[in-house]
């Protein structure tokens, strides 16, 4: 159970870039994973190359990793957006980025494994009979002040209510004054910058190979969806629930099960209630 929970954390780390680009502006960016994984290599890099903690490198990264979302929103925008055509091109737009992602990371680095070092990846805390693997205890507590460092955001602040609003009401955000081109061009940064913490907690639990991002195309828009699109709060239950049921099924069906009973209670949940654990 308890490593569930700390499976959940990492979980709603890898997906509240897409509960931000998908849930909040309605940009299906399936390329994500894939810029999870650039996150792991700039923490691999920095890890072997300049001793740095990974998690501090990815946290280093983030403002780069901001400007990049920017960009390739800005490209977005241009190209699919602005002309209404954000559907079903715009799409092929984020595979293709998966795909040079993917592809450009096989050719700088190979297919091998690779791993970080960091002084918390080897031990572990003990509480009588339960142990605590340090390297999925403070990914989990850094994932968590990820999200509630952008949910207070988003909640405080006037540009993070804009974010909230400028897929329901862009008129109402052009009678405030605010631009919601330039408003959707920051959110999408942000869900970029957070790809960079993911990327660091994803090395830090596990060695990473460029193609593994996939695994997580199907996970984390399901978790975005469970939770509710737009809610916060809600893709964290989705993600915690997600990694004791996937937990629990690895244990006593074998891992093999753990993917399909994942998406079984997605099913059912959506057809208890379409809108999600917390949506409206």
């Amino acid at each position: 159970m308890i490593s569930g929970l700390l499976l959940g954390g990492f979980y709603a780390a890898v997906s509240i870039g897409v509960a931000i680009s998908f849930g909040m502006l309605d940009i299906v960016n399936i390329a994500h994973p894939a810029f999870i994984l650039l996150g792991s290599y700039v923490a691999y890099i920095a890890n072997t190359v300049l001793g740095l903690d990974p998690i501090v490198a990815a946290a280093i990264a983030m403002p780069a990793f901001y400007l990049l979302g920017a960009l390739i929103y800005q490209i977005y925008y241009v190209a699919f957006e602005r002309r209404e055509d954000q559907s079903l091109r715009g799409l092929s737009f984020f595979f293709g980025l998966l795909f040079i992602a993917e592809v450009t990371l096989v050719l700088i680095f190979g297919v091998d494994y690779r791993l970080v070092q960091a002084s918390y990846i080897g031990p572990s805390l003990k509480f009588g009979p339960i142990e605590l693997p340090l390297r999925l205890l403070v990914p989990f507590g850094v994932s968590m002040a990820m999200v509630a460092g952008l949910q207070l955001f988003l909640s405080k602040t006037f540009l993070g209510r804009a974010i909230q609003a400028v897929a329901q009401d862009q008129l109402a955000l052009r009678l405030m004054a605010a631009n919601p081109t330039r408003i959707k061009r920051v959110a999408f940064g942000l869900s970029f910058a957070t790809a960079a913490i993911a990327g660091a907690i994803l090395i830090v639990i596990q060695p990473v190979e460029p193609s593994i991002g996939r695994e997580y195309i199907g996970r984390v828009f399901a978790i975005v969806v469970l939770g509710g699109l737009g809610s916060f709060a809600g893709m964290v239950i989705a993600a915690l629930s997600l990694g004791i049921v996937e937990t629990l099924t690895a244990t006593f069906f074998g891992p093999s099960w753990a993917p399909a009973v994942s998406f079984g209670v997605l099913l059912v949940t959506l057809a208890v209630r379409p809108s999600g654990i917390l949506g409206r």
